[in-house]
C-alpha cells in the first residue's frame, strides 16, 4: 500500500514539474489588427468604416450579394467575449489590448425554402478582393434578444470610392441573388418584441379549377382581375393602365375563401406570395417593400376585419390599422405588378375604411353559402372514395341547407372515421350517421364553429327549399335594416331516422 502512494507521488510531481515547465504559455494566437492591416495593406484604424443595415430576414440575400460582389474572398471570425456586442471601430481598439483575437466564424441555419436550409454567416469577416480594391465587411445577423433588430453591415475599404461602389451595388446584387423570389412567405412576430420574427416558407398549393366550388361566375372573376392582369401587362401598360390591383373576398366562415385564395397561388407559379393573417398584418410595410422588390408579387391579408377596429401603436396614432394597410396598398407605383388579396367574415366592419380610402380595392367578390348544386359537389370533392347514389346526395344535400364548405368537409371526415371504428368500408349508413350526429343538438357549438347559419337542432317535418346560390329561401329570416346581422335560416329539415345501413 505504501509502495502505490509513492508510486503515485511521483507521477503526480513530475506532471507539476512539467506544467511549471511549460511556464504558462499558450498557443499563438493571431491577433485581428495584424489581420486586417495584413489583408488591407494599411492600418485598419486609418480607414473609415461605413455601416449600413437590412431587413433580419435579409440575412440569407445580404450573403450572397457580398459573395457576387467579390472576385475572391475569406471568411474569419473572432474569438473574444462580448464580441457581438461592439461596433467594428470599437472591436479594433479593443484588439490592441488583445481582447479579441482570429477565431472561429459564427454560422446561423436559416431556411431558404421548404425544404433547404442555409448556413448563413451570423458574425464573420469577409476578407474580400474585386480588382485592385481590398475589402473588410463585417456581417452579423439580427439579435432581437439584445435589441439588434436587423442585418448589419460595416464595411473598411482603402477610398471612398470603392466603398460607394460596394454599397451602390448590394440593392440590385440583393434582388438578383434574392432566394424567396418566387416563393410563398410569411412573416411573424418576434418572441422578444423586436421587429420581424420568424420569417416562414411555405409549400405553394396545387389546386385545380375542379378543386373550387363557387357559384357560376365567381371564379372567373376572381381569375380575371388576378391572374388576367398579370398575364395581359404590357398591353395594359401601353394603354396607360395601372397593374395595381386589390380584391376583397367577403361571407360568413367557412365558406372557402382561404380555399379560393389557395387556387389563386396555383395559377401564379412565378409570384412571389407574402401571407399575413391576424396580428401579423402588423408588418404590412415590410410585406409590400418585399413584394414591391420580387415583383411581380401577390399579398395576401386574411381576417382583415381583426384589426378593422385596432389601434397602431405608434404613440398618438388615432387611426385604425387598417388604414395603414390601405396607405401601403395606395403606395405602390402605378406599373407594380402587385395584387392584394384581402378575406373577411365582417365586411360590415371594413366597408366605412374602404369608403374613406377608395380606389384601394378594385373588386368585392361575395363567396356565399353553397347552395344545393354546391354542396352536392363538395361531397364528391371531399369524399372521393364514398360510393354516393344520386339518392343518398339528394338526401344529406336536403338536410344540410345553410351549412358551409367546412360543414361538408367534416361530414365526409366523420363519415370515413366511423367507418373506420366498425372496421368496415365507408357506406351510406355511416354518412346518414354523420350526418345525424353533426346536424344533433350535441352538435349545435360545432356548427356554429363550422359557419353553418342554422345552429338550431333539426325539426321533424322541416323542409326548406333554396332560392339558388345565395339566394334566401323559405325559412329565412331577413335582418332588421342596417343590423349587419347575417341571415338566419329556418328549422333544418329532419335527419333521415330509418333503418342505418
Amino acid at each position: 500500500m505504501a509502495d502505490d502512494v509513492d508510486e503515485f507521488a511521483r507521477l503526480f510531481t513530475r506532471f507539476l514539474e512539467r506544467m511549471q515547465a511549460a511556464g504558462g504559455s499558450r498557443p499563438e494566437r493571431e491577433g485581428l489588427r495584424e489581420r486586417l492591416r495584413g489583408h488591407l495593406g494599411l492600418d485598419p484604424e486609418q480607414v473609415p468604416v461605413v455601416a449600413t443595415s437590412y431587413p433580419s430576414y435579409d440575412l440569407p440575400n445580404v450573403q450572397r450579394a457580398i459573395e457576387a460582389w467579390f472576385d475572391s474572398f475569406e471568411v474569419i471570425g473572432l474569438a473574444g467575449s462580448n464580441r457581438s456586442h461592439h461596433s467594428l471601430g470599437e472591436l479594433l481598439e479593443l484588439a490592441e489590448y488583445d481582447r479579441f483575437w482570429i477565431g472561429a466564424v459564427d454560422y446561423q441555419r436559416l431556411q431558404i425554402d421548404v425544404d433547404e436550409d442555409m448556413d448563413c454567416v451570423a458574425f464573420g469577416f469577409y476578407l474580400g478582393v474585386r480588382g485592385e480594391d481590398r475589402y473588410v465587411a463585417l456581417l452579423r445577423a439580427a439579435n432581437p434578444q439584445y435589441g439588434r433588430s436587423s442585418v448589419d453591415l460595416e464595411i473598411l475599404v482603402g477610398s471612398k470610392e470603392a466603398g460607394d461602389r460596394f454599397l451602390g451595388a448590394l440593392p440590385e446584387l440583393i434582388r438578383e441573388y434574392n432566394v424567396f423570389r418566387g416563393k410563398v412567405v410569411s412573416f411573424e412576430g418576434h418572441e422578444f418584441g423586436h421587429g420581424v420574427g420568424p420569417f416562414r416558407l411555405h409549400p405553394r398549393p396545387g389546386l385545380t379549377r375542379a378543386d373550387v366550388v363557387l357559384p357560376d361566375g365567381v371564379l372567373e372573376r376572381i381569375e380575371r382581375e388576378v391572374v388576367g392582369i398579370a398575364e395581359h401587362r404590357e398591353t395594359l401598360l401601353a394603354a396607360g393602365q395601372h397593374l395595381r390591383r386589390g380584391v376583397l373576398l367577403y361571407g360568413p366562415p367557412g365558406t372557402g375563401k382561404t380555399h379560393t385564395i389557395r387556387y389563386v397561388l396555383s395559377q401564379l407559379p412565378a409570384f412571389t406570395v407574402v401571407l399575413l393573417a391576424g396580428t401579423s398584418i402588423h408588418f404590412i410595410a415590410q410585406a409590400c417593400a418585399l413584394a414591391r422588390m420580387l415583383q411581380p408579387a401577390l399579398v395576401v391579408l386574411e381576417d382583415c376585419d381583426l384589426v378593422a377596429e385596432a389601434r397602431d401603436f405608434s404613440l398618438g396614432a388615432e387611426n385604425p390599422l387598417l388604414f395603414q394597410v390601405l396607405n401601403e396598398m395606395d403606395g405602390l407605383a402605378q406599373d407594380a405588378d402587385v395584387a392584394f388579396l384581402l378575406t373577411t367574415n365582417r365586411a360590415d366592419l371594413l366597408e366605412p375604411a374602404l369608403m374613406q380610402r377608395p380606389g384601394r380595392v378594385d373588386m368585392a367578390v361575395e363567396v356565399p353559402l353553397p347552395d344545393a348544386d354546391g354542396r352536392a359537389r363538395l361531397l364528391h370533392l371531399y369524399g372521393p372514395g364514398l360510393d354516393l347514389s344520386p339518392e343518398l346526395v339528394a338526401e344529406v344535400v336536403e338536410q344540410t341547407a345553410g351549412t358551409t364548405a367546412s360543414f361538408m368537409k367534416e361530414l365526409v371526415r366523420r363519415t370515413v372515421l366511423l367507418a373506420a371504428e366498425s372496421a368496415e368500408p365507408p357506406a351510406a349508413n355511416h354518412l346518414r350517421a354523420a350526418a345525424a350526429e353533426l346536424l344533433s343538438s350535441q352538435d349545435t357549438l360545432t356548427r356554429r364553429l363550422l359557419g353553418a347559419t342554422n345552429t338550431e337542432p333539426p325539426e321533424p317535418g322541416a323542409g326548406p327549399s333554396e332560392a339558388g346560390p345565395g339566394g334566401p329561401g323559405p325559412g329565412i329570416a331577413p335582418p332588421a335594416a342596417g343590423s349587419g346581422a347575417v341571415p338566419r335560416r329556418g328549422p333544418l329539415p329532419a335527419v333521415y331516422k330509418g333503418t342505418i345501413g
